[in-house]
């Protein structure tokens, strides 16, 4: 095992970014009401743990289940969500965060002709360009359903599940 080299600016450039995406999301499924400045604080603190676990030589993929934990707890904490509410949130933003991701990836690196080991250099702009568009698919997905499902229906597809 060993530490994943991840550049600084890629932090700030695409780590809060996505961050920021899924705790909206995670916003908009636990129904809780979109404040901003909650939003971007988990989002920033969300992606500074994420960068800091990714430096040490553990298990890949390791920083995700803690990024789930995290947002759960911040969610029922900071968001005063309902407890199975926010875990749900938590599940599934990040599920929509991978698929979003792979279908991103899927489709980028082989138009751009980046293989998995040239995304993982320093090729910061190139990284970059590859996985924005998944942030942006998650803000955009995070407000079609806030906007389009009303919150009835939202409440009423809680229940069932």
């Amino acid at each position: 095992m060993r530490s994943i080299n991840i550049p600084l600016i890629a932090l700030f450039l695409q780590g809060i970014p996505e961050q920021t995406a899924v705790v909206t999301l995670a916003f908009v499924i636990a129904r809780i009401p979109l404040k901003w400045n909650k939003i971007l604080l988990i989002g920033i603190v969300l992606a500074f743990i994420s960068y800091v676990v990714r430096l040490f030589s553990i298990p890949f993929g390791v920083h995700f289940f803690l990024l789930i934990i995290l947002l759960f707890i911040a969610l029922t904490w900071l968001g005063k969500g309902d407890f199975g509410l926010s875990l749900l949130a938590s599940l599934l933003s990040f599920l929509a965060l991978t698929i979003f991701e792979f279908v991103c990836l899927s489709l980028l690196m082989p138009l751009f002709g980046v293989t998995p080991e040239t995304l993982f250099t320093n090729l910061v702009i190139i990284r970059i360009a590859i996985t924005e568009p998944q942030v942006i698919l998650l803000f955009i997905f995070a407000f079609l359903l806030n906007k389009f499902i009303p919150k009835k229906m939202r409440s009423e597809m809680n229940e069932f599940l």
